[in-house]
């Protein structure tokens, strides 16, 4: 997958500002994508170059002026091509699972720190999906809004980004313990 494919998938709900499209980033679509807002900047000059998106410019008055892009035909015919080819499997690439691998070799005090320290981000994102979940359901329990709600992808796609963040705070807190009990246990002997 390319950056333009995750764009261009997160301009399906409307105009958006560059500044708009960071944002949008930041909270939903860094589950599975993560970009610079330059690169963000850089990828719509290339969209709209390209005819996959437009963009106009809106006058503010006490501010800057703005560019809004929204997708083109040829942008929803690109990401409908993209959706139909082949998905390659995913893979991990972590320097933690690096360190994790060296654990019998190095030092442990710090790794456990990190291990601890990436559980508790990964909990600031399991509550922050949990409250974008809300929010994009409203007042409607999740069954339902699977069922009959308007737009799902972001909230498949937010429901994966949960699961991969509770499944990471629980890995490291696993982890952190193994290496603790383990500590002790050397310890002692």
């Amino acid at each position: 997958m390319a950056l333009r494919h995750a764009v261009l998938a997160a301009l399906l709900d409307g105009e958006y500002s560059g500044y708009q499209l960071a944002k949008a980033f930041d909270i939903g679509v860094a589950n599975f994508w993560h970009a610079l807002p330059q690169q963000l900047y850089a990828e719509l000059t290339k969209l709209e170059k390209d005819g996959l998106v437009t963009g106009r410019q809106v006058v503010q008055e006490t501010r800057p002026n703005k560019r809004l892009f929204r997708v083109t035909d040829a942008g929803l015919a690109e990401l409908e091509q993209f959706a139909a080819t082949a998905s390659k499997p995913s893979f991990i690439r972590d320097d933690l699972l690096v360190k994790v691998q060296a654990a019998d070799r190095v030092g442990i005090e710090p790794l456990i720190e990190q291990l601890e320290e990436r559980a508790a981000a990964a909990e600031a994102k399991v509550e922050l999906f949990g409250k974008l979940l809300r929010q994009m359901r409203g007042e409607t329990d999740e069954e339902e809004f699977l069922r009959r709600g308007e737009r799902i992808g972001p909230y498949l796609t937010c429901l994966r980004g949960l699961a991969f963040e509770q499944d990471n705070r629980n890995w490291c807190l696993r982890i952190a313990a193994i290496l603790r009990e383990r500590r002790t246990h050397h310890a002692r002997r």
